[in-house]
């Protein structure tokens, strides 16, 4: 069955979030005065980002929500407590250093170009609605695609089929007329995989270089081999499914 739909993750896909959250974190912890208690500014953002994943799994097995998971960002990285408005304060003043740092990925918009005429297309993210929508519009994408799902709302997260389903749902669509396309090789990849969708993994600079690829998703390094791929290109047969 043809492929008429691409269903697109957001963080580190379409935007640039890892840039974005380092430079701006970079940039907070100097207006703040706090890379005293670290031993250097990339151990700082390490710590930073370390506590982000642990607190976004939380999230993501829905052990807490997303205005919870924020919170608990800030306190464990501060390690202190906060109350709820404090650390809502504290993370707000990092979201505007954040925000300063939005970009696209440069292979973005060309592939979003050239499948225009050809394939609808949605967003399915683990964020909220509220975070990426802005965003996307911030971006100038938002008028690219016809659904924007997100996990907060929906009450189901990737990698569990339903959170796939649901976009498929969306467009109307059955899964094997969708494609996937993420940056994690287990959320994005193995979870569209499973779902039944054309899971497409995008692993830019070999990110994920020494990490055994899971069975099922196609890996590539650029949106720009992602036409050829769902127009059935003979490289990217079922024993070509990575690099």
């Amino acid at each position: 069955m043809d492929i008429r739909a691409v269903v697109w993750d957001v963080d580190d896909t379409l935007f640039d979030y890892t840039s974005a959250d380092r430079e701006g974190m970079r940039a907070h912890l100097v207006v703040e005065g706090l890379l005293a208690g670290h031993g250097s500014v990339e151990e700082a953002l390490a710590r930073w980002r370390e506590i982000t994943d642990q607190q976004w799994a939380r999230f993501a097995a829905g052990e807490v929500d997303f205005e919870t998971q924020r919170r608990d960002r800030t306190r464990v990285f501060l390690g202190r407590e906060l109350t709820d408005a404090e650390a809502d304060d504290w993370f707000d003043r990092y979201l505007v250093h954040y925000e300063s740092a939005w970009s696209l990925f440069p292979d973005v918009l060309p592939v979003l170009d050239a499948l225009a005429a050809s394939h609808r297309h949605a967003v399915l993210s683990n964020s909220s609605l509220h975070v990426q929508d802005r965003k996307l519009r911030v971006l100038g994408v938002h008028d690219r695609f016809e659904a924007i799902l997100c996990a907060a709302e929906l009450g189901v997260s990737k990698p569990e089929p339903g959170a796939f389903l649901a976009a498929c749902d969306a467009l109307a669509l059955h899964p094997e007329q969708v494609a996937y396309v993420g940056d994690h090789p287990e959320i994005d990849g193995r979870g569209a995989a499973e779902a039944g969708l054309l899971s497409v993994w995008i692993d830019r600079a070999d990110a994920h270089a020494t990490l055994e690829p899971p069975a099922g998703p196609r890996r590539i390094a650029s949106l720009a081999e992602l036409p050829s791929l769902l127009r059935g290109d003979t490289r990217f047969g079922a024993s070509s499914s990575f690099r």
